[in-house]
């Protein structure tokens, strides 16, 4: 049974390999002059060669009520039989058959990712029961908040966060980095991704059927199944075209004998060759294999196409509507700024201040802790700390009391004042800024930014050398707003904008420019993103923002986005070479049928020849570097 999982998917060309063979043989006869046994070898190689392509295209015929180009490849390998032409019908068949292989394998290499991504699913995990004891049991039987032990080495089972323990996990396999991630307690963890170091034990947060890797595989699976605009209309061209074709070959048949005196052998030749050298197999083959071949290397590149009309709308996007927070910028407070007043002790000041703000879950406080402890310095334990909504958190230091917050919490005047008026200064940069106050003033200022990542200036400027207009929308105040606007470099920018703003002013750039994309991570961004002609979401943003986008950026690394762009570009560019070569060859091979110019196996190779040469230029989409 394995053997044959091994054959199976390579059973077409096999079977077009084994026709090409059987061909050789009977032709090798057919020159010794045996004829009877050529004739049955001959009629083998069609049954091999052409069995799958004649299946299909009689099943399709039946289900869409529809003729196409297989039914005309059987007509006129039958027709060239009839007449004798036993080498070049067999011929045909051959080609046409290696052509259908050709185009298989494409289909079958745009889903190897998507088979390696369901292989790197574990089927079972050690679940962490409340006695200590670990059992081994099935994904399936997990639930959420249940505890799961990894060990070194193995892949994490389920999409979930560090318990306990600290390691470093290969995340490759999702985000395409190579560089191995640490995790320590509360970090994200994703099913099918490699625990490399240390033992942890995770907490399962999302059923197995909804992991990352589930929803990766079900959107690959989807692109795979959704046509384009342009392959649609090939499709529906194809069944009008063949029927247009089995009209001419019917006038064919007689109507040159009585208008031009050809002979009726020669009469009914050339209607075979016009049987062969009209049929569309090339026209039909353009799009396909190219468009499949260009999601596999999106897929391979962490960048999820959700279907080929994406791919199409990319290539021809004139404008680009990017969220702030967690899309040009990391999405995390950092401390950029730290500044205490002079005389005091700056080790005692930090160590104090990170007591404090280890105490709350505020991200801003969060961000301040781990600043701290970055620069080496540990936190005071024991502080008994009052968390003041809306304002701050207070304390109690050698007999001082301590206050961590707002200007308007710590002395409004005081905070102004502070080094300078350094709290204009810092606020004008877009940063937020902290203050701590003991019994003598002002003690320290903190300034925090969300950070720009450190791709998102280059990835603006070369989408502002294609030609893209570049507009940040977001929802935070306009000085901010202009800060990170300034740093990115973006055309233009519009501040303190709610969902249904920014779906407004998409509709407007819509009127505008016609192919507008919008790039967000969150629930507020799902609106624009559905609005846009082309929605793109980073892959650590919410799940309503991933099912909304057409296009995920699993790595969240927006020079993904001029990539993608490069990358529909080169498929379009691919498309429109195939559509032109292979509208020129056929149009080429049926005048010069009309005027006796073409023999039947010169049609034959110059018809499927061109079939294999349009799959084989779609390959070109296989290749990373675009």
């Amino acid at each position: 049974m394995s053997m044959w999982n091994k054959v199976r998917p390579h059973i077409e060309l096999i079977a077009a390999v084994l026709s090409g063979i059987l061909i050789i043989i009977a032709y090798i006869l057919e020159l010794q002059d045996i004829a009877l046994p050529s004739v049955i070898i001959y009629l083998l190689a069609f049954a091999i060669g052409g069995y799958a392509k004649a299946k299909y295209g009689i099943k399709k015929t039946i289900e869409d009520k529809e003729l196409n180009v297989e039914f005309l490849m059987i007509l006129a390998a039958v027709g060239a039989s009839i007449i004798g032409y036993w080498t070049e019908g067999a011929i045909l068949i051959f080609i046409f058959a290696l052509s259908g292989a050709l185009e298989t394998y494409t289909m079958n290499k745009s889903r190897k990712e998507l088979s390696a991504l369901m292989e790197m699913q574990p089927d079972e995990a050690w679940l962490l029961k409340a006695s200590g004891e670990t059992v081994r049991v099935p994904i399936g039987e997990l639930n959420t908040g249940d505890l799961v032990a990894v060990r070194p080495g193995e892949r994490i089972p389920v999409d979930g966060e560090v318990h306990s323990g600290q390691t470093a996990v290969d995340e490759s396999a999702i985000s395409g980095e190579a560089i191995p991630v640490s995790k320590y307690q509360h970090d994200n963890l994703f099913a099918g991704t490699v625990n490399l170091s240390g033992s942890i034990t995770m907490v399962m947060t999302k059923p197995s059927s909804e992991t990352m890797f589930q929803k990766i595989i079900e959107l690959v699976q989807s692109a795979e199944s959704e046509k384009s605009p342009s392959q649609q209309f090939i499709e529906r061209f194809e069944g009008r075209y063949v029927k247009i074709v089995l009209v001419v070959f019917g006038l064919m048949l007689f109507l040159p004998h009585f208008l031009v005196g050809w002979s009726w052998n020669e009469t009914f030749y050339r209607a075979m060759v016009l049987l062969v050298v009209a049929s569309p197999c090339a026209l039909v083959a353009s799009i396909m294999p190219a468009t499949l071949a260009a999601i596999s290397n999106g897929a391979k590149s962490g960048v999820i196409f959700k279907g080929g009309v994406h791919l199409e709308n990319l290539s021809v996007i004139k404008a680009i509507a990017f969220d702030k927070t967690g899309t040009l910028t990391r999405g995390k407070p950092e401390v950029t700024d730290f500044i205490i007043r002079d005389g005091a002790d700056r080790e005692q000041v930090m160590a104090l201040v990170a007591g404090i703000e280890s105490q709350s879950n505020h991200p801003l406080a969060k961000a301040i802790t781990d600043f701290a402890i970055q620069q080496g310095f540990n936190p005071l334990r024991n502080l008994q700390v009052v968390d003041v909504p809306g304002n701050g958190l207070k304390t109690h230091f050698n007999g001082d009391e301590i206050l961590v917050g707002k200007p308007g919490f710590v002395g409004e005047q005081e905070a102004y004042a502070f080094e300078g008026r350094i709290l204009e200064h810092l606020a004008n940069q877009g940063k937020t800024v902290t203050f701590v106050r003991d019994g003598q003033g002002i003690l320290a200022a903190m300034a925090l930014k969300d950070t720009v990542r450190n791709i998102t200036k280059t990835t603006i400027a070369e989408l502002q050398d294609r030609g893209i207009y570049c507009i940040m929308l977001t929802g935070d105040n306009r000085k901010t707003a202009k800060a990170i606007a300034e740093e990115t470099g973006v055309d233009e920018y519009i501040a303190e904008c709610l969902p249904g703003d920014k779906v407004q002013h998409l509709k407007k750039l819509l009127a505008k420019y016609k192919y507008v994309a919008m790039t967000g991570d969150g629930i507020n961004d799902a609106p624009a993103l559905a609005t846009a002609t082309t929605g793109i979401a980073m892959g650590e943003g919410t799940d309503i923002a991933l099912e909304t986008a057409d296009v995920i950026l699993m790595k969240n690394d927006l020079s993904r986005i001029s990539y993608s762009i490069r990358l529909a570009k080169k498929m379009q560019l691919i498309i429109k070479q195939n559509i032109f070569f292979s509208v020129a060859v056929i149009l080429v091979l049926i005048l010069s049928n009309f005027f006796q110019a073409i023999s039947l196996p010169l049609g034959v190779v110059g018809h499927e020849g061109s079939t294999i040469l349009v799959i084989l230029n779609g390959l070109r989409m296989l290749n990373r570097h675009v």
